[in-house]
């Protein structure tokens, strides 16, 4: 797979077209209101300080993205935070323009602007390679794979985290490398009606993610798998397209899809602990000096951290927003969980066995122990 990488001068043409960081977009003089979200107040702090200090001229201009258009999911705060480290340490020789779902709202789309050098970094579900010839990488969409966020954090900051890294570089000629590993929370089942156990789902509509395992397992409980773009599943589900989807607390809370008919009861199926991929051209990065290779690696490394420290930190308020707003939630403690986990490992197993990926699962029951 060939790809082009953004020179320099092709990244400072487009930033003078866009002119967009980190969610907020420039102006020239506005009244600030009496109130600030957190985020924004961080923001400001942070524009402060890069007025005070010296300016540098930019070696490297960083365009990174992720799907989501709200300023409060944690994929900003991570991207936030990269900016805030790169271009700090850097001392502005490294530039961050941020999107928050400006560069599209599908992740394929972010995908192709990496590939052609528009963006150099964003963040992806994993599912998209399978289709490029990385179909080891669907592991991570293995439901019930990971039993909590510490065994999750335990397997991907571990062994098996790195192992997978490596085989993303060897198997896309160094297309991806993984800058990070992040989360968008723990996923449950919603729809029209509460579920308990896998039969209850028997015939819904659901709209899950493109991956053949998570097809695999929603068919064996006896749903019909359906894709639906992210930005148009709040249509879906208020105009009775889906029947049902499955998605964490706080991206449900933040698109109000608990707010529609067929999104109204929640069920804490927890069936997937995600991870998430903060992705750079391999290829890109080998090109940089060793000094910007460092500021861009501990850039990563805190955006990793204020991403995944804001995931855990939502999870219990946006579930209280769906409840103050309404939803009907079905606990974790009232599922029957071991018959969703009946159907889930025999999936794990095979998937293991057919891509010759034994080893790894094993990596990753063990890292529970």
């Amino acid at each position: 797979m060939k790809k082009k990488v953004l020179s320099t001068v092709l990244a400072l043409s487009m930033v003078a077209g866009m002119l967009v960081g980190c969610g907020s977009s420039a102006s020239t003089t506005t009244e600030a209101p009496a109130e600030t979200t957190a985020a924004t107040e961080a923001a400001a702090t942070t524009e402060a300080a890069a007025d005070a200090a010296p300016a540098a001229e930019a070696e490297l201009t960083f365009i990174i993205a992720s799907n989501q258009t709200s300023a409060e999911n944690p994929y900003h705060f991570g991207l936030a935070k990269f900016k805030e480290v790169a271009e700090a340490e850097s001392n502005g020789k490294i530039e961050v323009i941020c999107h928050d779902g400006t560069l599209g709202e599908n992740e394929d789309e972010l995908i192709e602007k990496l590939n052609m050098g528009a963006a150099q970094m964003v963040v992806a579900s994993p599912g998209f390679m399978t289709s490029i010839g990385v179909p080891e990488v669907d592991m991570l969409s293995l439901l019930y794979l990971f039993d909590s966020f510490d065994h999750w954090e335990a397997s991907m900051d571990g062994d098996f985290g790195t192992a997978m890294k490596d085989v993303i570089m060897e198997k896309t000629n160094k297309d991806y490398k993984v800058m990070g590993y992040w989360s968008s929370g723990v996923r449950d089942y919603y729809g029209k009606k509460a579920i308990k156990t896998p039969a209850d789902v028997k015939g819904l509509t659901i709209r899950t993610q493109t991956s053949g395992v998570v097809n695999d397992f929603w068919q064996a409980c006896g749903a019909i798998p359906t894709n639906v773009a992210w930005g148009e599943l709040y249509q879906a589900l208020q105009q009775g397209v889906v029947d049902s989807a499955e998605n964490d607390y706080t991206n449900l809370m933040l698109k109000d899809h608990h707010k529609t008919d067929n999104g109204h009861f929640i069920c804490e199926t927890h069936h997937d602990f995600t991870t998430r991929l903060f992705l750079m051209d391999g290829n890109y990065y080998d090109s940089l000096t060793d000094e910007q290779k460092g500021w861009i690696d501990d850039a990563a490394a805190a955006a990793t951290e204020a991403e995944r420290a804001k995931v855990y930190e939502m999870m219990d308020s946006s579930k209280e927003q769906c409840i103050a707003d309404g939803a009907e939630v079905t606990e974790f403690a009232d599922m029957d969980i071991d018959a969703f986990k009946a159907i889930a490992i025999p999936i794990q197993d095979k998937f293991a066995t057919d891509n010759n990926m034994t080893e790894y699962l094993e990596m990753v029951r063990n890292a529970a122990k």
